[in-house]
Parts: structure tokens; C-alpha cells; sequence
């Protein structure tokens, strides 16, 4: 009697899960780049501006709940235009291993992040901007790398400073136009968003008797 050739059924699975993977990525890094370039057409063509003052005014309890709409308003086409391709590459690189983690780490990055601002944030200015995403991107695939230290989250998070590690003097005080303080605290928020969501590393297999 012939026996069946045996197949590994792990393979057709793992090779359907990413492209799958990939595709989850670009679609979330889509929506999120036209979310924030539809906000700015409306704003631009429609509003004259006005929805700037969507932004976040430290320490204004009306403007609390500005930290979940700030991210995503920008101050014009070139302020828009700087930040999309940083926030396209990024987003994409956070979201390509885990979709619902990058979810995650966005909510964390948005409201942590917009919640520092308030409080610590220069009075007297509007602060708004993906830039705070950005930042916020950058430290968590830095912290991911930093906390799970597998071969794939390190070898992201080098790829991500080779690619954008510049970006990290932009924390620091410079032009009075330019919020510093959504770098920082985008930055730090992501680092804890890695924190929170990869803090345990991958343990090691143990066997039993």
C-alpha cells in the first residue's frame, strides 16, 4: 500500500499571512495619509484655515480634547507635504508587523503624546502637525527593537534610524514656529507605546520531562 506524500502544512499558511500582512499595512498607511490630506483640502478650500484652531493650546481646558484632532491638521500644503512621506514610510514600517499593534501604538502616541503637550507645551501657541506621529513612529520601532531584541525588530529599527535617525534633534528647541514639544513628546509616547506593547521579550521554549 502507497502512502500519500506528506506536506508541511505550515508553509501555504505563513505564505498566505504575508502578503496579507503587507497588504493590511499599506491600506492602514493609506487611510491614515489621506485621512490627514482630505482634513487639509477641506480645511484649506472650505474653512480658510480656520480648522487650525483644532490644534492644541497648552493649558486651555477647551482645547483638551484637541490632542485626539492636532495630529492630523497641519498649517498649510508645505507643512503637509513635509510630513507625508515620513509619516508614509514610518506607518508603514510600524504597522507591517503587527496591524493591531500599530493600532495601538497610534492611540497611545495620539493621546499621550497630545496629553503632554498640553501640560507641558509653550503657552500662547497652537501646536498641531503628523509630526507628532512621526516622532511618535520612530520611537516606537526604536523601542520595539530596543525590548524584543529579535533579528526582525532590530533589523527594523536600524533600518528606521538609517532612514530617519536625524530626526531626532528636532526634540530640541529651535525655531519658535516648529513645535518642538510634539517632537519630544510624540518620541517619548511612542517609547512607551513599545514599552507597553513588546516590553516582555519572547521566551525560550523550555522542556519538559
Amino acid at each position: 500500500m502507497r502512502r500519500a506524500p506528506t506536506t508541511d502544512p505550515l508553509r501555504p499558511v505563513q505564505a498566505q499571512r504575508e502578503p496579507s500582512r503587507v497588504a493590511a499595512a499599506l491600506t492602514a498607511t493609506g487611510v491614515l495619509v489621506g485621512v490627514v490630506w482630505v482634513l487639509e483640502l477641506v480645511d484649506v478650500l472650505g474653512f480658510g484655515g480656520r480648522l487650525d484652531l483644532f490644534g492644541i493650546q497648552p493649558r486651555d481646558p477647551a482645547t483638551l480634547g484637541h490632542i485626539f484632532t492636532a495630529p492630523f491638521m497641519h498649517a498649510g500644503f508645505p507643512h503637509l507635504l513635509a510630513n507625508t512621506v515620513p509619516l508614509a514610510v514610518l506607518s508603514f514600517m510600524s504597522a507591517a508587523r503587527n496591524l493591531w499593534r500599530y493600532l495601538a501604538a497610534t492611540l497611545v502616541i495620539v493621546t499621550v503624546g497630545g496629553a503632554l503637550v498640553w501640560l507641558f507645551g509653550r503657552g500662547n501657541s497652537v501646536h498641531l502637525g503628523a509630526s507628532e506621529l512621526i516622532f511618535g513612529y520612530l520611537g516606537y520601532l526604536l523601542g520595539v527593537g530596543w525590548w524584543e531584541r529579535t533579528p526582525v525588530a532590530i533589523g527594523v529599527a536600524v533600518a528606521a534610524f538609517l532612514l530617519y535617525g536625524g530626526l531626532i534633534w528636532g526634540v530640541f528647541p529651535s525655531s519658535p514656529y516648529v513645535s518642538w514639544e510634539g517632537h519630544l513628546f510624540g518620541f517619548l509616547a511612542g517609547l512607551f507605546a513599545a514599552l507597553l506593547l513588546h516590553g516582555r521579550r519572547p521566551g525560550r521554549p523550555t522542556a519538559r520531562l
